[in-house]
């Protein structure tokens, strides 16, 4: 409810729309909602890393997943966020890319040993 009521009181403010429309996208629930909220963000700041990752989080939950690829390497290419390569390793997996998935979870493990949420993608990809 918050976030709805920072859209209404700054409808210029893209982070609003994506921080709503993610956490659909996250909990694979609202899709149709969060697609609405993410495209409003997307065009407010086309080229913020966070919003692309989130429109390609979206994409993923739908099953798009060439679309979800593209738009998570364009985040990729504006930001070193490890939460954005996990969200990349487990689109390749899905995609049936494993090979590919299981190369750059090796990677990342080597830039953040110690990350949480790199742990739980390896046990829940089983990687």
């Amino acid at each position: 409810q918050r976030l709805r009521r920072v859209t209404e009181l700054k409808p210029g403010y893209a982070h609003a729309y994506n921080a709503l429309g993610y956490s659909f996208a996250d909990r694979n629930i609202r899709l149709d909602e969060a697609e609405r909220l993410l495209n409003k963000a997307i065009e407010l700041a086309p080229e913020d890393a966070a919003i692309l990752d989130s429109v390609g989080w979206l994409y993923f939950r739908q099953g798009k997943f060439d679309a979800a690829k593209d738009f998570i390497q364009k985040a990729m290419k504006r930001s070193d966020d490890p939460e954005i390569a996990q969200h990349y390793i487990e689109i390749l997996w899905f995609a049936g890319q494993k090979d590919e998935a299981r190369a750059l979870f090796k990677a990342q493990q080597r830039l953040e040993p110690a990350s949480d949420l790199l742990k739980k993608l390896g046990k829940r990809l089983g990687l």
